[in-house]
C-alpha cells in the first residue's frame, strides 16, 4: 500500500507500515526524527491529490484547539474559542479533501470536538485507551473512520493497570512543562501503531 501519514514528524505510525513492507510517508511542518527519504516537510494538503493516489490516509491535525480537554480556554464564550472555530474548520476541510482523493482515511485525535462535525460527513467514530494495546496507561485517543473498520485490541493490559499507581499511569497527563511537552504527549503509542498497520495495511 501506499500509505500518507499527515502531521506526523515522529515517524512512529510511518515506520510500522514500512516494517511490514508498505510505501509509507510522514508529512508535517516540521522536520522529522526518523528517516527524512520517507518524509514531507510541506503542507499536507498539498499532498491531497488525485495524482499522488494514495491507499491509505492516516491523519494527526493539532489537538490544541479542539481538545475538551481545553474547553476552559477554547469553549464557547472563551477568549481563545476564535481558535477552536478556525481549528474545526481547518480539520474539516483536511477531511473532506482526503475522501476526494482516497478511499480510506482515518483522522486521530484525543476526545475532541471535531468528532461530532466529523460524523455529520459519514465518519465513524472509535475511541480506544492505550491499555488496548499494551500500554499501561491513561490517554484516550479518538479515530473518525472512513472506509476502514475499527481497530481491533491487541493486548488488553487494562487488569494490570490496576495494581499501579495514578503517576504510573497518567505519565502522559503528569509529564513537566518543557520545550518538548507538546511534541511528546502527541506521539502515537507504537501498539496502537503496530495495530493500524496490522489490521488496516491488510485491506
Amino acid at each position: 500500500m501506499k500509505v500518507l501519514i499527515g502531521c506526523e514528524e515522529s515517524q512512529i505510525v510511518c515506520q510500522a507500515f514500512r516494517d511490514r513492507g508498505h510505501e509509507a510517508y510522514s508529512c508535517d511542518l516540521e522536520s522529522t526524527r526518523g528517516n527524512p527519504d520517507w518524509h514531507f516537510q510541506q503542507d499536507v494538503m498539498t499532498l491531497l491529490t488525485h495524482e499522488q493516489k494514495w491507499d491509505l490516509i492516516i491523519l494527526h491535525p493539532d489537538c490544541t484547539a479542539m481538545a475538551v480537554s481545553g474547553n476552559r480556554w477554547y469553549g464557547q464564550n472563551m477568549p481563545l474559542h476564535a481558535k477552536r472555530i478556525a481549528a474545526v474548520e481547518w480539520t474539516l476541510n483536511l477531511w473532506i479533501k482526503a475522501v476526494e482523493v482516497c478511499h480510506r482515511v482515518v483522522i486521530e485525535n484525543p476526545k475532541s470536538v471535531i468528532f461530532p462535525v466529523l460524523r455529520k460527513y459519514m465518519a465513524i467514530t472509535q475511541y480506544v485507551q492505550p491499555s488496548m494495546f499494551g500500554h499501561t496507561e491513561n490517554k484516550e485517543t479518538g479515530f473518525a473512520l472512513h472506509g476502514l473498520p475499527e481497530l481491533t485490541p491487541t493486548n488488553d493490559v487494562s487488569g494490570l493497570m490496576k495494581t499501579m499507581s495514578k503517576a504510573e499511569t497518567d505519565r502522559v497527563h503528569r509529564m513537566p512543562p518543557g520545550p518538548n511537552r507538546k511534541r511528546d504527549r502527541s506521539v502515537t503509542y507504537q501498539g496502537i501503531a503496530d495495530a493500524m498497520a496490522d489490521q488496516w495495511g491488510k485491506l
